[in-house]
C-alpha cells in the first residue's frame, strides 16, 4: 500500500499546452503535446493518448495536470518529459485538469 510519503515524492504542477500534433509513430494513438509549466521548469513535451475525447486543436491553451518528475521516456520518436494525468474512463482517457485557472507550474498538493 502506497504511503502519504510516497505521494509527496511525485512532483504534480499544472500546465498550459502550446501545442499538439498526433505522434504518427506511436503504436496506440497519441498526441505529441509541448506543456509551458512556467519559469521554474520550462516547457515540457509528453506523448499523451487522449485522442479519442480530444482535437489537438482543441488541447492549445488548455491546462492541463502532470506529473512533471519521472525519468524521460521513449515514445516513438517522442522523449516524453511528463506524465498528463487523466482517468481511464468509458471511452477513452479524459484529462484531470484544475477547474479554474492556475498559474503554470502550480504545485498539486
Amino acid at each position: 500500500m502506497a504511503t502519504f510519503d510516497d505521494f509527496l515524492k511525485l512532483d504534480i504542477r499544472a500546465g498550459t499546452v502550446v501545442s499538439a500534433e498526433i505522434n504518427k509513430k506511436a503504436r496506440k494513438p497519441a498526441y505529441k503535446l509541448s506543456i509551458d509549466f512556467g519559469e521554474e521548469i520550462g516547457i515540457k513535451t509528453s506523448s499523451a493518448q487522449i485522442t479519442k475525447h480530444y482535437a489537438a486543436d482543441d488541447l492549445v491553451g488548455r491546462q492541463v495536470l502532470a506529473v512533471v518528475n519521472f525519468p524521460p521516456r521513449q515514445i516513438a520518436e517522442v522523449m516524453s518529459e511528463v506524465l498528463v494525468l487523466g482517468t481511464y474512463s468509458e471511452g477513452g482517457v479524459v484529462l484531470a485538469v484544475p477547474d479554474k485557472k492556475v498559474e503554470n507550474g502550480d504545485r498539486l498538493g
